[in-house]
């Protein structure tokens, strides 16, 4: 690490003091979103800061080796989508433990990455139920956005989904299935077809 990047990752961890916000980390950890350090920053104040350093793609690696809630959050900010090649996009992965840090990563970085489709149909199939999220929240974000899958997608897509809605174990996966499922069926009249027919009786489209 360089003086330059270990400065500016002194400073930001610094910053976090003063944000510190007790009731908030408390009701993250209530809801079971465990972290080393969580200070409770709001998400609109680290897209704030991730706006006054601009992408940096040594900052970002730095800040994401902390098991710091918001060092994390702000690394995915900052992070080059470009840069992001599947070697470091597992990596990263790894150390996602909650469905805050799955979705956040989904959204803002993940949905940007070349490769985008293929992580989020591989991870849909995973035996982890945090790539899971992750996945289907990337398929929800590249849905929205209006990328059509192909045949084989479509009917992989909606198996995994299927299955994960049938599944008891995990709301917070069936949130994710269910979300990305009414996200296909906006695609077109086509697609929400399909989806009414393969869901019919797990969920209301």
């Amino acid at each position: 690490m360089n003086e330059e990047v270990h400065n500016q990752l002194m400073g930001i961890k610094r910053s976090f003091r003063l944000w510190m916000n007790g009731p908030g980390s408390q009701s993250m950890r209530d809801k079971g979103l465990d972290y080393k350090i969580n200070w409770g920053v709001p998400l609109i104040e680290l897209k704030r800061m991730a706006a006054e350093y601009g992408k940096n793609y040594e900052l970002a690696i730095e800040l994401w080796k902390e098991d710091i809630r918001e060092c994390k959050i702000l690394a995915m900010l900052i992070m080059p989508a470009e840069r992001m090649d599947e070697e470091l996009v597992d990596v990263w992965m790894e150390s996602v433990h909650n469905q805050e840090l799955a979705e956040l990563l989904a959204f803002n970085l993940l949905q940007n990455v070349k490769h985008a489709p293929a992580i989020a149909y591989q991870w849909i199939a995973s035996e982890s139920v945090i790539r899971q999220i992750c996945g289907y929240s990337i398929l929800s974000r590249l849905f929205m956005k209006g990328q059509e899958p192909n045949e084989r997608g479509i009917n992989e897509f909606l198996d995994q989904a299927i299955t994960a809605l049938q599944q008891k174990e995990n709301v917070g996966l069936k949130h994710a299935a269910a979300n990305c499922i009414q996200r296909f069926a906006q695609l077109g009249i086509v697609y929400e077809r399909m989806a009414k027919s393969a869901t019919k009786g797990l969920i209301e489209l």
